[in-house]
């Protein structure tokens, strides 16, 4: 199972409407953090879990929903996180 199918099956606990997952690794080639093996991702979801929550609120629920990903084979997350209504 590649990360990204991983990410994938993660966020399907936030009953997502839309997922748009990029997997951006290769233009961080030589960066510091790149050397660990984490990769990096750029992800715009859009869920009505996030009704009602700011910000930070949303994010600090995706980082929960990856859960340990975090640690090992994500290094860098990029976050948009909507509601269906913002769209």
């Amino acid at each position: 199972m590649t990360t990204a199918d991983m990410i994938h099956q993660r966020l399907a606990s936030l009953h997502p409407v839309n997922v748009v997952l990029e997997d951006e690794s290769a233009q961080h080639a030589g960066h510091a953090g790149a050397a660990g093996g984490g990769g990096h991702y750029r992800l715009t979801l859009v869920s009505p879990e996030f009704r009602n929550l700011s910000t930070l609120a949303r994010h600090r629920l995706v980082y929960a929903t990856m859960g340990e990903l975090m640690q090992r084979e994500i290094h860098a997350l990029s976050i948009t996180a909507l509601t269906p209504e913002e769209l």
